[in-house]
């Protein structure tokens, strides 16, 4: 049977579901390895250094691939899709890429998560592209602490104005993500939670994950959900609020003198997996099916190897049918020692 065949053939399904009754809703595209910090929990300056081998750009997936990747995953349901990185805005014409996947018609939510640092630059040209949303991630409003831990004594400040401009080109309201790790930043919480209380943004606390092999994680680094819900609600009383779709990630908190919410992402303490519809590409064309996969499918040699959308259609639709990943309702002592993909080079 040749590559355009099509007689013998079982149907797909147009919603794959995975083996624990999952649909594929949700697709995170990471377009770089690349990233201007060195956030300790993420790409730690002692391994990714001077000496680091990053891909080469042949090695990378071209705006033309990814889009194609994108719309077979549409073609299967996806209707919101995130650039991720290492930073994205670190990619020469990501402004291109954002038109591309804008012009999809089944893509209504299309966004980008950023350290920020380009966005002041970048902003109004990713606005007019097509990108609908972006989330920031700041660790702390005090300098000292936030420069450590991005580890290239990059100030809050221009972070800050990072976020201006993206609310002022209309991609707003903005989503900050703050990875909270004991003895490091617990206690910027409450700055934070003050600090975006009233704009308009939604601050979200995140647990502190073993992502990858090479932040050091351990389990007593962790400040939980719960204890986060409780120092913020002392400070600024907060009551619950219903999740707004299936499959989201965070839990909801409106402050109860109605200024505002909060989301607190607890992947480690209160597990989320059954309501998980995320499939994740690397910048490389690799294929995960959870963000603390040890091994995925490669896309790249399928794209370069046949022009056919039905064979890549069937090789998406037979990974997420074949998917079972639940890692941290499983999570053990064993499963965190696991050589797992870097966040730097599948996104958050």
């Amino acid at each position: 049977m040749t590559a355009t065949d099509h007689t013998e053939r079982a149907p797909l399904s147009a919603v794959p579901i995975d083996k624990l009754g999952r649909p594929v809703r949700d697709l995170r595209i990471s377009v770089t390895d690349r990233c201007n910090f060195r956030c300790t929990y993420c790409m730690p300056k002692e391994v990714f250094n001077s000496s680091y081998q990053y891909m080469k750009r042949a090695e990378l997936l071209s705006f033309e691939e990814i889009e194609r990747v994108t719309k077979s995953f549409a073609r299967h349901g996806v209707t919101k899709v995130r650039l991720t990185g290492g930073e994205p805005l670190l990619r020469s014409g990501i402004e291109d890429l954002v038109a591309r996947l804008a012009a999809i018609p089944e893509i209504t939510d299309l966004a980008l998560t950023t350290n920020g640092a380009l966005l002041v630059r970048k902003a109004e040209a990713l606005a007019a592209a097509g990108l609908t949303r972006v989330t920031v991630s700041l660790d702390s409003l005090d300098d000292a602490t936030f420069m450590a831990m991005n580890d290239v004594d990059f100030p809050v400040q221009k972070v800050l104005d990072g976020i201006d401009a993206a609310a002022e080109a209309g991609m707003g309201p903005i989503k900050i993500n703050m990875v909270v790790k004991r003895g490091v930043n617990d206690t910027s919480v409450v700055d934070m939670a003050g600090h975006f209380k009233g704009t308009g943004h939604t601050l979200r606390f995140i647990e502190y994950m073993d992502v990858g092999a090479t932040n050091g994680w351990e389990l007593g680094d962790i400040i939980s959900a719960e204890a986060l819900i409780e120092t913020i609600n002392e400070t600024f009383p907060i009551e619950p609020v219903a999740r707004s779709y299936a499959g989201e990630v965070a839990t909801r908190w409106r402050y109860v003198d109605g200024t505002g919410e909060i989301g607190v992402i607890s992947s480690v303490t209160e597990p989320f997996c059954g309501g998980c519809t995320r499939a994740r590409l690397s910048a490389a064309g690799s294929l995960y099916t959870c963000l603390f996969a040890t091994s995925g499918t490669d896309l790249r040699e399928v794209l370069r190897t046949s022009a056919d959308d039905e064979v890549l259609d069937r090789t998406v639709n037979k990974i997420w049918t074949y998917r079972t990943d639940r890692y941290s309702e499983t999570r053990t002592s064993l499963t965190t020692r696991a050589t797992k993909v870097e966040m730097s080079h599948i996104g958050g």
